[in-house]
């Protein structure tokens, strides 16, 4: 059972681990794609969608925001969807996919041991310091020496290009993972930089820029993959500090965007043993679907083909 979090916890433990506003942590060294790819705009002028009303509806209106990412360990894989950092010299692997035809193929660096998602997407996402490409699988599993997933991708990190129109990658809309997460080091910096990725229990047969690919039914008023939503300007975040300040403003800023089929307003973030789960798990009690709207996007688009967005 979660535990509300006392104020003494929230300003006393987490005031003290959160520096002055800095620009988000490259991972690696290597950047989350350019400055101007669309992870990193800021969304917080854009006019609310026609739709929104019914997208935040269809994705629940009482239910909570979750933080689906933390310390420790569940079901004995990490709270998160980990990263490996890989190098040239890294073994790589050729991988069987379960839909070739929309995956990268091709040799796939993977450490001995590598960190890999619980649950059953198991995505496993490599950054090779050395090239900056960032090689995200879906299900992937090892068997007899041999690797298996249900999909990859290749993505060059100073690129804006965007997946083949039509396509997956290891996520659901065609996106990529990683630079959607919500890391510790940036928050530890004190911002958040870029959108971040999240969930939905039903989406539309359809996507939207900057997403690739459709995994839904015909339902007019499910949200499609790729819409974006933010954080209400309205909503009061003022009495928070700390990591949720940090996560909240990114929220009011950049937003989410729609990734993958799950549950409500999960966002996905990367394990690491300085998130306070008690704290992160107070997300759900403060803030839920009536505080969001999805925002319309369009007039950030430069070409339905590239990531850039318009200045």
């Amino acid at each position: 059972m979660r535990r509300r979090p006392t104020l003494v916890l929230l300003v006393a433990v987490l005031l003290g681990t959160v520096a002055q506003p800095a620009h988000a942590r490259p991972v690696a060294g290597c950047p989350m794609f350019p400055a101007n790819n669309f992870w990193h705009a800021d969304v917080s002028d854009l006019p609310v969608h026609a739709r929104s009303a019914d997208w935040v509806r269809s994705i629940g209106l009482d239910a909570g925001l979750k933080a689906d990412f933390g310390s420790g360990l569940w079901d004995g894989y990490p709270i998160g969807i980990p990263t490996n950092v890989v190098t040239r010299a890294t073994p790589t692997y050729r991988v069987s996919f379960t839909w070739p035809d929309e995956s990268n193929r091709g040799r796939y660096p993977i450490p001995a041991h590598p960190r890999i998602e619980g649950g059953g997407d198991r995505h496993l996402l490599t950054v090779n310091r050395d090239d900056c490409r960032l090689r995200e699988l879906f299900a992937a599993r090892r068997a007899n020496g041999r690797w298996r997933a249900g999909s990859g991708a290749v993505w060059n990190l100073r690129s804006n290009a965007l997946r083949p129109a039509g396509w997956t990658s290891a996520d659901a809309a065609g996106l990529p993972i990683l630079p959607g997460l919500v890391r510790w080091t940036e928050v530890a910096a004190g911002e958040i930089d870029h959108a971040i990725r999240f969930t939905a229990p039903a989406t539309r047969d359809r996507y939207v820029w900057p997403a690739r690919h459709q995994a839904g039914d015909a339902d007019p008023d499910l949200p499609p993959m790729g819409a974006w939503f933010r954080l209400k300007s309205s909503v009061d975040i003022s009495g928070f500090h700390g990591p949720l300040r940090v996560i909240l403003e990114a929220l009011q800023t950049h937003g989410m965007i729609l990734a993958d089929n799950g549950s409500p307003w999960y966002m996905s973030g990367t394990p690491d043993p300085h998130w306070n789960n008690d704290v992160l798990n107070s997300l759900d009690e403060h803030f839920t679907g009536r505080d969001f709207e999805a925002v319309d996007t369009s007039s950030l688009i430069v070409d339905e083909n590239s990531g850039a967005v318009a200045p």
